[in-house]
């Protein structure tokens, strides 16, 4: 049976005792709804509570609410029980102690998520001493994970995507995988020693589908197409700061994306999957789609990623490519036209140019 992961978002006046006893009324009725009860999360500060239940479908766990208690969740989402458990610690209710008649668990289902990308799939296929490099890289990045409490969600030699309970935890993680980085290996040519970490907090349910994906999607977005090493949202700023009382963000070392930026970000995201593949793009489009003038386009594509519009949707094109390429989706002239070339001959030199091997070349190391 698919497991279900629901958001309630709770009155002040709703405290954790409250949210116990309704799990309590969803687990007397739920044999009637075909729905098991899993566990929950409960966050006063932000006023929200979150249910795991296995059940047959959304109307079956809408019903068993409403059966329950009368609180209906104000969205539902369908989860995988491994990512559950590792972007949250646990799928179960912890054990209640022998005393207690009630279980009250007081546990926030917030976390901060961290998208790290140590290179890009060419640098993998090069030489032993990267290889080498990479190897010790990937251990080290593992240790300041574990150190800082940091959950391993999804890794792979390229990227990895990490869960923690605390922001301090995964700002100082962060500093300390940039500084491991930038010290390892210092004669391996910089251009192979590619390091990305974005940085955003999120919640597990929300009107998008996919648990925690609006922040993968944003902490993603953050690594692949911003200039900076390390960059985090303003939230996680104010959090940090906040725990930290006489601590400030070095804004030297870590990019911090301001509320207008990151809006910016996604509708520029939301504009270049839109437009990709296709060959006929136009900056006086891109400007009137997003809301700008084409100057205040130029202005803020060069302070997010350093590069001029033409430069920046070229080059989300060749990394779509590059993705194409390594799945094997369809030979070189294919995903030239696929991703908005021309020319399958112009296409392979702006390939070279921007990763040093021709797309042949590449599809056959794949």
């Amino acid at each position: 049976m698919p497991i279900y992961m629901d958001r309630h978002d709770i009155p002040d006046e709703i405290k954790p005792e409250h949210v116990a006893k309704m799990h309590q009324e969803d687990l007397k009725v739920q044999h009637l709804y075909g729905c098991k009860g899993m566990t929950y999360w409960c966050d006063s500060e932000r006023h929200t509570a979150f249910c795991l239940i296995e059940a047959p479908n959304k109307e079956a766990i809408q019903e068993m609410h409403n059966h329950a208690h009368g609180e209906f969740p104000h969205q539902i989402i369908e989860v995988d029980e491994h990512l559950v458990e590792s972007f949250l610690g646990r799928i179960e209710d912890p054990k209640k102690g022998e005393n207690d008649d009630l279980l009250i668990i007081d546990d926030p289902a917030f976390r901060v998520i961290m998208v790290l990308e140590a290179s890009n799939f060419i640098n993998r296929l090069e030489g032993k001493q990267l290889s080498i490099f990479t190897q010790k890289f990937h251990q080290s990045a593992t240790k300041a994970f574990e150190k800082h409490e940091g959950s391993i969600v999804r890794e792979n030699d390229k990227s990895y995507l990490v869960s923690f309970r605390s922001v301090s935890n995964a700002v100082l993680c962060a500093l300390k995988i940039q500084t491991k980085f930038k010290y390892s290996y210092p004669k391996i040519d910089s251009e192979h020693k590619r390091l990305k970490i974005g940085i955003c907090p999120g919640m597990p349910v929300t009107d998008k589908e996919g648990i925690f994906s609006e922040a993968v999607f944003l902490a993603t977005q953050m690594c692949e197409l911003m200039k900076d090493e390390i960059i985090i949202t303003s939230s996680v700023k104010a959090i940090y700061e906040n725990e930290n009382r006489n601590a400030v963000i070095d804004t030297n070392s870590i990019r911090v994306l301001k509320p207008r930026e990151e809006q910016f970000l996604l509708r520029l995201v939301e504009f270049c999957e839109l437009h990709w593949n296709s060959s006929r793009f136009n900056l006086t489009e891109m400007s009137r789609a997003l809301g700008n003038s084409v100057s205040q386009i130029y202005r803020k594509l060069k302070k997010l990623s350093g590069k001029a519009p033409s430069v920046f949707m070229r080059e989300y094109r060749l990394h779509k490519a590059l993705e194409l390429i390594h799945k094997q989706q369809g030979n070189i002239s294919e995903i030239a036209f696929e991703t908005g070339f021309n020319s399958a001959g112009y296409f392979a030199k702006c390939f070279r140019d921007k990763y040093g091997i021709l797309p042949s070349k590449y599809a056959q190391l794949v």
